[in-house]
């Protein structure tokens, strides 16, 4: 079985809380018994969040050798220059001991239209935010946030929008469902 969820703003990827944890769990979404993530995203992050029952699937999903692209788009403050843009393309940005790989990087513009989060990101008014789309073949703790910060551009909000060819598409924020064999081949499509 393998499960595609809208994780939204606040929850954990795991089912068993942190003690003193503010923030909430997949419990918390009927998921069925014996399903586990595959791969997380940060309780501060949303979007496409996979979960199954099948061993294996997530050295083949997550190892960078397997080289499957994700899709993250990325509201950050200020607007970044394209040399900036370019320097993220290019990879090598460091992250505590680790440089990272090159990436496809573009603007959106327009912006996305997205469903509010809940609580809304701060917004100043003297500072223009705007949206770009990252597209990575690894997946370090909080590497988005960490590259658009290096750049000089904060993350004010992070949403995962596809994995392989498989696209979150209109799948609400705060519920799931179960793949059909095209939506898993569209996961596990070769580079």
């Amino acid at each position: 079985m393998l499960i595609a969820l809208h994780k939204p703003y606040g929850v954990l990827s795991q089912f068993t809380p942190e003690p003193g944890s503010k923030w909430r769990t997949l419990a918390d979404f009927k998921l069925p018994a014996g399903v586990y993530p595959l791969g997380r995203l940060d309780a501060d992050s949303e979007g496409l969040l996979l979960l199954s029952d099948e061993p294996g699937l997530n050295t083949r999903l997550l190892d960078p050798r397997h080289a499957h692209r994700r899709e993250y788009w990325a509201q950050v403050e200020g607007v970044p220059r394209p040399a900036s843009l370019t320097r993220l393309e290019q990879g090598g940005i460091a992250i505590d001991d680790y440089r990272t790989l090159p990436c496809r990087v573009r603007l959106l513009d327009p912006a996305p239209t997205l469903p509010p989060r809940d609580p809304p990101i701060r917004v100043r008014k003297s500072v223009p935010d705007c949206w770009l789309a990252l597209e990575l073949t690894e997946g370090k703790n909080r590497q988005v946030r960490r590259m658009t910060a290096a750049i000089g551009h904060p993350t004010l909000r992070l949403i995962r929008v596809r994995i392989g060819e498989y696209h979150l598409g209109q799948l609400p924020p705060g519920t799931w469902h179960e793949l059909t064999a095209a939506e898993r081949a569209q996961i596990f499509v070769q580079i």
